[in-house]
């Protein structure tokens, strides 16, 4: 049995936009945003990648985000009808000269001169380098920057002349009504979606069972004979919060993912200087055991990652798929940097991942040492295969501790308060 906190379908009442005075000085703006509709069927997969997508303008401190798959009257999905595989959010610079159009299907980002990516802080090399953002968590599961940090973005020292900051917001849901599986299908499963090439036209390999290779953009999962076709239009709905830029109320956080799949590796350049590469998977296969009490039987996966560069950590939580238990970081010496696990739904939502429990410790008192060695550990039930699963630690590092009477925001509070 998956082992996890139950969480009911809330619906949420929210204002569209609004202003409010924060106990530390500035005033939070909130709004509610929303991607462009599209129209899902039985079994389809659509990835959209809408550039130029609604975000606070400005130079700004982002202090609050979360995600949900909405219909056309505004109700919330639930993952049994709609699954969100992931909807990341991400950073880039467009040069006025260029024109890029709102909505791509590629997921390959564009190589031409006036376009640049603003990479979050890694570690994995071309892999994770969105802002915001992961799975089925984020409706549960707002990321939360407590006072007095932020993610700073819109810097005007820092956007190339010519240029303005822009933002891309990446959908990736799979229509699961009247699946001939539901679960196998949110899992990607090679069987029912009958592909070959992957979303970049290679020849998928032989023992590759199952993942994002096999649900991209268009592929069609195994439906029931009996199925009922019937169009339904999908958007997303986000929240944010922010507050006017300040250096002296905010100091600056640096986004990291990490991700159980990182098979970090070290070698010497020809100037003999040591260089670290971090070769992210993204996804693995949990096998299923082979024992006879299947239902007490897990798959535990382990890796060694490190950062270049430590700090104290703000905020963390995990993104991990269904049958996922927890996902936690140890540091060099043991100790338990966080420790993350899946909250599950129930009813509709039985089996499905809603939210995971987050890290948010007290300033200082949880830090990261340059170049720390640290193993990152995920649990998932084994008690059958399980393909395309995930485990990515979102974290929130700052380099510098804040005085003491910045402190008159707790984190709790602002959890409390982003969910309203």
């Amino acid at each position: 049995m998956i082992r996890g906190v139950m969480l009911s379908l809330a619906t949420i009442l929210v204002i569209l936009a609004s202003i409010s005075p924060s106990s530390n000085g500035y005033q939070i703006k909130k709004g509610v945003f929303y991607t462009p509709r599209f129209e899902m069927t039985p079994g389809i997969s659509v990835v959209k990648y809408y550039y130029n997508s609604d975000f606070p303008k400005g130079h700004v401190a982002l202090k609050s985000f979360r995600a949900e798959l909405v219909d056309d009257e505004g109700q919330i999905l639930p993952y049994s009808d709609v699954y969100l595989h992931h909807s990341i959010v991400f950073r880039y610079y467009q040069s006025r000269n260029l024109t890029i159009p709102d909505l791509i299907e590629s997921e390959v980002l564009p190589k031409v001169d006036g376009f640049t990516q603003v990479e979050s802080s890694g570690p994995c090399n071309g892999v994770h380098r969105h802002y915001l953002g992961l799975g089925t968590e984020m409706r549960g599961t707002p990321t939360v920057v407590p006072d007095p940090y932020g993610i700073e973005v819109g810097d005007p020292a820092a956007i190339p002349a010519g240029h303005d900051e822009r933002w891309i917001v990446v959908v990736h849901a799979i229509d699961l009504r009247d699946t001939s599986s539901k679960i196998l299908c949110a899992e990607c499963t090679r069987d029912l979606y009958n592909v070959t090439l992957d979303q970049f036209g290679k020849p998928l390999k032989p023992d590759y069972e199952g993942g994002i290779s096999c649900c991209y953009a268009n592929c069609q999962c195994q439906v029931k004979e009996d199925a009922n076709m019937v169009a339904r239009g999908v958007r997303l709905r986000y929240f944010l919060e922010w507050a006017d830029w300040d250096s002296s109320l905010f100091h600056p956080v640096r986004v990291h993912m990490l991700d159980v799949t990182d098979q970090m590796k070290k070698f010497k350049t020809p100037n003999g200087q040591i260089q670290t590469v971090h070769d992210c998977k993204i996804e693995y296969t949990v096998e299923a055991c082979n024992e006879v009490n299947k239902e007490n039987c897990v798959d535990v996966r382990k890796t060694i990652t490190a950062l270049p560069k430590g700090g104290h950590v703000v905020f963390a939580y995990a993104h991990i798929h269904e049958g996922g238990i927890n996902s936690t970081l140890y540091g060099q010496d043991g100790r338990v940097i966080c420790s993350a696990s899946a909250i599950y739904g129930h009813g509709v939502e039985e089996g499905y991942v809603v939210a995971s429990t987050t890290c948010v410790p007290e300033p200082g008192s949880v830090t990261i040492g340059d170049g720390e060695y640290m193993v990152h550990e995920t649990v998932y039930a084994a008690e059958r295969r399980r393909t395309g699963a995930m485990s990515i630690l979102y974290l929130l590092i700052a380099d510098d501790l804040p005085k003491p009477k910045s402190f008159l925001r707790s984190p709790l509070e602002m959890l409390r308060n982003s969910m309203v």
